[in-house]
């Protein structure tokens, strides 16, 4: 997939996350260190529900754009829901399962990037 086309669904998922007041919005630009996606957003919910609600938001946002999800896992506990739209992964926890698994740290070698300079 071309890069700007993961750029402008990067951007439309941030903003469906920040509409839903996610906390913690971290985008990560792992093109240079993995063949997996192009990037990762990483976000939280304060809890089940408001997970779902942003998970929801994202998908309902990007699937009308023309994106649909390749799959979605751990909808139903909302602990940890993975979106996979191919180039572009998004991450909704719950604010312990989120400092458990600490993907922030496990890809410091992808480059974290601001909405701003995903522009």
């Amino acid at each position: 997939m071309e890069h700007s086309i993961s750029k402008e669904m990067t951007k439309i998922a941030y903003h469906a996350l920040d509409e839903k007041k996610a906390v913690d919005i971290t985008i990560i630009d792992i093109q240079k260190v993995s063949v997996l996606a192009d990037y990762f957003i990483i976000a939280s919910g304060t809890n089940k529900n408001q997970v779902q609600a942003l998970v929801d938001n994202v998908d309902e946002k990007l699937t009308k754009a023309g994106y649909p999800a390749r799959q979605v896992e751990g909808y139903q506990t909302a602990n940890w829901v993975l979106l996979d739209y191919g180039d572009v992964i998004v991450h909704v926890f719950d604010a312990e399962n989120r400092l458990f698994y600490d993907l922030e740290r496990i890809w410091r070698d992808g480059k974290t990037l601001s909405i701003e300079e995903l522009a």
